[in-house]
């Protein structure tokens, strides 16, 4: 499991680029940059929430600590380096934020391979991989129809896909099997729906 947390996001970086092209540019470069540095620190520093039991904190520790956090803080660095324009050549929201998670993902693999736990070795890396993707496809749906029945579901949709993997990885933690399923296979839903846009935009 250890090695599925390793080696699940940059197999599934390359998977993605073998399908929707384009190439990584500066922006990758600062991705795996900043990514590498999010995750010794936070190697070092260790968690923010002390949670405890099954309740609300225990979810907060799950958005700010597991799930919800590492994959808006690329996103968020990502917009500052295109608004001031540090950014040179193309990469897209996703990439960004999947570059950045490859290093993230090596060292919690190491952490995390301890206890052995599949909620955090794989679950973990499936649910980074759905906002990582997910919201940026919200997003692109915004920049390119530029409706109001576009605009409100998709951001509806960008608001609460963090909500929704932090749900899943809580309940699976929880036990809560069904609850848990519920919002995994929502959590997913964008991320599929990329993909098989990315697939038949490819083989067009």
């Amino acid at each position: 499991m250890s090695f599925f947390c390793l080696l699940w996001i940059p197999l599934f970086y390359l998977f993605r680029r073998s399908i929707s092209g384009g190439e990584a540019g500066s922006g990758g470069v600062w991705a795996l940059l900043l990514g590498s540095l999010t995750a010794i620190t936070r190697f070092f520093i260790g968690t923010f929430v002390n949670a405890g039991g099954f309740g609300l904190s225990r979810w907060i520790g799950g958005f700010v600590d597991i799930v919800g956090l590492p994959v808006l803080l690329p996103l968020i660095v990502y917009t500052l380096l295109v608004l001031f324009r540090i950014l040179s050549g193309a990469v897209d929201f996703a990439n960004f934020a999947l570059l950045w998670l490859i290093p993230v993902g090596a060292l919690r693999a190491v952490s995390w391979s301890a206890g052995n736990d599949p909620i955090l070795l794989v679950l973990v890396p499936l649910l980074w991989t759905a906002a990582a993707v997910g919201i940026p496809f919200f997003i692109k749906l915004i920049l390119n129809m530029m409706r109001w029945w576009v605009i409100v579901p998709c951001t509806l949709g960008i608001l609460a896909l963090p909500l929704t993997i932090s749900t899943a990885y809580w309940a699976f933690y929880s036990q809560e099997t069904s609850l848990a399923l519920l919002f995994f296979f929502i959590s997913i839903i964008p991320l599929t729906i990329s993909t098989i846009f990315s697939f038949v935009r490819a083989g067009r």
